[in-house]
């Protein structure tokens, strides 16, 4: 039974290249490589294993939705039996379906990989060279992102269990849990060959020597390698191959097709034709309905809606959606909201009445008044226990149970597909929030706001000019964090970042989370579920794989 675990998928769908699927399971691994194209159609493998399929199955999709969830960006309007509402409230599960697909598609892409390694001939030409390059980053990708799946974060020490170290295609190969120290050590070795055998200028659907140094760079911060951190992401941006989005096309960023993207650094590409199927299952499909596909079930937290709305002209607000009701004319209807002390929202409609704003609660008449606030207009009303109550002032919402739709739209719309969605790894402006943060932990005040001012400043927001233009309370790491969570919500990034830094996760905020008898309203980074089980299916074809607290 411990060959499940390894077993390699031999007939993954190719959309990289025009190749016809490689014959692997009548293929003697020694004749893999004698026929022409069998190094790109065994790359391309691992290539559609990692992105996974139409229907949101595979590494990829499943890898979002258990790093989104758990974070603080995100607010589930009801209940389910799909696994994700285990991992969004911390209620892990060993028998997740969704959990068991990221450790065997990604184990099955490792053993390609290193099937690949192992035959491959080095140093014959610049093209093959390339290819084995790609399998050494994308055996470093997905080790990286299991070992933080399954381990706890690296500065909570190396010698905690991370996950198997399968460096070999032999299935008989079938190693116990490695120290998660010893599983960085790999990946960045990995990264490091790759950049060494990456010479060839390709589109970023594939790897390429910047992409390893891009995820070289978020490797060695999350490792506190500050000083490498830097020097990679410097090499990133020093190659002039990529150019931030112009402030104009931000709120576009993933309808782009992505060849023509200039941020993006490495994607796994997804097509329509080969790659979408209606949109009702793919990541996409939960956070929104698009012309008619979608559940739209997951919203936009209050949380993150507070931190974006700090500044109004923000333009990565536009990648969030909300979905304003009508009356009968077709106007929006004007209303004020708040969340109460029960993390409930309150949606009142409001009237004018001699030039002043109402609205009417149990028969009762209240004003809504205004006062100037740090510089902008706070409304709020007084209520029955002569208590002021901040409200936003707006319009009403469609909501689902009570929740208000706030779509989110970062995995939708690619090319104007309703849920066509290509995950991005790498893209310039995480090259320069990974220099501000490192920066940061040096106590270098000049260089993190040089770096952070660049993205707040693409973004339409003002510049940082000293730490006296901080918001109250928050320090030099608090402000490159909270700009990391504008500039990467909804991209695989909140959860590790919080963690890592020993923050806690906030989840003071409306959502189905918060419901049972013992809802989690704030998740320290020592807590057992800060990572997920592993699949109980694993143990049991490996029993001596230990299990996580």
């Amino acid at each position: 039974m411990k060959k499940i675990l390894y077993t390699i998928l031999v007939a993954a769908s190719i959309t990289a290249c025009d190749l016809d699927k490689f014959p692997y399971d009548s293929v003697a691994s020694d004749e893999l490589f004698e026929s022409e194209g069998g190094l790109v159609a065994a790359t391309g493998g691992s290539y559609s294993l990692l992105k996974g399929d139409a229907d949101g199955n595979g590494f990829s999709p499943q890898l979002h939705r258990i790093t989104e969830y758990p974070g603080d960006n995100v607010s589930l309007s009801g209940t389910t039996t799909d696994p994700l509402f285990y991992s969004y409230n911390y209620n892990n599960i060993t028998t997740s379906g969704r959990v068991n697909n990221i450790w065997s598609a990604g184990y099955k892409a490792i053993v390609g990989c290193n099937k690949v390694i192992e035959l491959a001939v080095e140093g014959e030409t610049p093209e093959a060279d390339q290819l084995i390059g790609e399998n050494y980053y994308l055996r470093a990708y997905t080790y990286f992102q299991l070992v933080n799946v399954f381990g706890r974060p690296y500065n909570q020490g190396t010698s905690n269990l991370g996950v198997p170290l399968k460096l070999s295609s032999d299935i008989n190969d079938v190693p116990d849990r490695n120290t998660v120290g010893e599983v960085y050590e790999q990946v960045v070795a990995d990264l490091l060959k790759a950049e060494s055998l990456m010479s060839i200028n390709k589109t970023n659907a594939y790897a390429t020597k910047e992409a390893a140094q891009a995820l070289l760079s978020r490797v060695y911060l999350y490792m506190g390698q500050n000083d490498k951190a830097i020097a990679y992401a410097d090499k990133v941006i020093g190659s002039g191959r990529f150019s931030l989005v112009p402030n104009a096309e931000l709120g576009k960023y993933f309808q782009k097709t992505p060849e023509d993207n200039t941020e993006t650094i490495f994607c796994f590409r997804y097509v329509e034709e080969s790659d979408y199927n209606n949109g009702w299952y793919t990541v996409g499909s939960l956070y929104a309905n698009i012309q008619g596909s979608g559940w739209g079930e997951m919203y936009a937290s209050s949380s993150y809606l507070n931190l974006i709305n700090e500044h109004p002209e923000d333009a990565r607000k536009e990648f969030i959606e909300p979905q304003f009701e009508e009356d009968e004319e077709g106007n929006m209807i004007p209303a004020v909201y708040w969340i109460n002390d029960n993390y409930v929202y309150q949606f009142r409609r409001t009237f004018e009445e001699g030039g002043k704003t109402y609205f009417t609660q149990d028969d009762v008449d209240y004003e809504v008044m205004s006062e100037a606030q740090d510089g902008d207009t706070a409304y709020y009303f007084t209520n029955t226990s002569n208590e002021k109550i901040y409200v936003t002032k707006g319009y009403d919402m469609y909501k689902r149970n009570g929740f208000p739709k706030f779509y989110i739209l970062k995995t939708s719309l690619q090319e104007g597909v309703p849920h066509l969605w290509s995950p991005v790894v790498s893209r310039l402006a995480e090259m320069y929030l990974n220099k501000a943060e490192a920066y940061a932990k040096m106590n270098n005040e000049s260089a993190t706001l040089e770096n952070v001012n660049i993205i707040r400043e693409r973004a339409g927001i003002p510049a940082y000019g000293s730490a006296s233009d901080f918001p109250e309370g928050k320090d030099l790491l608090d402000v490159v964090l909270d700009e990391r969570r504008l500039e990467l919500a909804y991209e695989g990034h909140r959860k590790f970042d919080v963690f890592r830094n020993n923050k806690v996760m906030d989840r003071r905020y409306p959502g189905t989370h918060l419901t049972g008898s013992n809802p989690y309203y704030e998740i320290q980074p020592t807590d057992n579920r800060v990572i997920e089980y592993i699949p109980e299916n694993q143990i049991n074809a490996q029993p001596t794989l230990i299990q996580n607290d």
